[in-house]
């Protein structure tokens, strides 16, 4: 977390930005931002090497836990950024892991926790370089046809919001289990793989925040506009509404429209006179009812339904 109290603007510095918070140092390579930029501005950099400053901006302050939604998002600068990130998760920073996992861990024996260990961890990178590839080659490829108005079946973002998973549950399970269970006498090399998973962990986390807080919004956005096409992008009018409101009670209803305005749990209590506890409790059970995990997934689920207007919702 960076020490500046208040957002990044376009006037400060870009070594300014690096010094409080170091972290971005991703930040400026997945944007394809060279260094040498000396005392040059965000603005100026961002200028410098053909960025969407705004979409740089909504990204940096996001990461460092500042205020993004006055920064309006460009889909193009963004998607580039996500695709960016993808490279370096498939490409460097996991085969990396693996790398320092066998020479850390003996693998020798196929009935030996460490072989365990290792296959757990490639199921892992499997999955991930699956879910990067749909990604890649559905979600972007399906916003691009979006942008240049070109037909796009009947898929919408909601389909890919609702069931979007970070990865990360797996890389905190595998930590768990060797700090847990794998006994070896010399730690340095499984110190050092297990810090960058515990880092690995921690940007899969940033990231999914991005695509769920940045990009998604932005694409209902565009789909909200777009000519000739309702909300769901399918066929189905904005008035229908599925099934699964049904077996909502009307609390359950005014809390998911509460967390599709972007309230937090103490917000909602306040707002609907509940104790903190009886709104855990509740969005607990619309989890169970519907499957939908996220606020991005309930949010949009509450604009499908007519629960909440799209003008309530902020997007940016």
């Amino acid at each position: 977390m960076g020490v500046k109290a208040s957002e990044y603007i376009p006037q400060d510095k870009m070594r300014d930005l690096i010094d409080d918070d170091n972290l971005l140092l991703l930040v400026i390579s997945r944007f394809g931002i060279h260094f040498g930029f000396g005392d040059s501005t965000i603005d100026e950099v961002c200028r410098d090497n053909g960025v969407d400053c705004s979409t740089f901006l909504a990204v940096a302050n996001l990461i460092a836990g500042k205020n993004y939604t006055g920064y309006s998002v460009s889909l193009p600068s963004l998607i580039d950024y996500l695709k960016r990130a993808h490279t370096y998760f498939s490409d460097f920073i996991l085969p990396t892991i693996r790398r320092k996992l066998i020479e850390a861990i003996n693998c020798n024996d196929v009935n030996d926790v460490a072989f365990l260990i290792l296959k757990f961890y490639d199921d892992y990178t499997i999955e991930v370089e699956n879910h990067m590839s749909y990604e890649n080659d559905t979600i972007f490829k399906y916003v691009e046809k979006l942008m240049h108005g070109l037909p796009t079946g009947k898929f919408n973002i909601s389909k890919y919001s609702v069931s979007h998973d970070n990865g990360s549950q797996k890389l905190k399970e595998l930590k768990d289990i060797v700090i847990r269970h794998y006994r070896q006498p010399n730690n340095d090399l499984l110190n050092s793989a297990l810090y960058d998973i515990i880092n690995c962990e921690n940007d899969l986390i940033s990231h999914s925040e991005i695509e769920e807080r940045l990009f998604v919004p932005a694409v209902m956005k565009l789909e909200k506009s777009a000519v000739g096409m309702d909300i769901s992008h399918g066929g189905v009018s904005e008035t229908r509404t599925d099934a699964s409101v049904a077996i909502l009670s009307d609390r359950e209803k005014d809390i998911i429209k509460c967390v599709a305005k972007g309230m937090s749990n103490k917000e909602i209590a306040d707002a609907l006179f509940l104790s903190i506890h009886t709104v855990t409790t509740h969005r607990r059970n619309i989890t169970a009812k519907l499957q939908i995990h996220s606020p991005a997934g309930l949010t949009i689920y509450a604009i499908i339904n007519n629960l909440i207007d799209i003008a309530e919702v902020n997007l940016q």
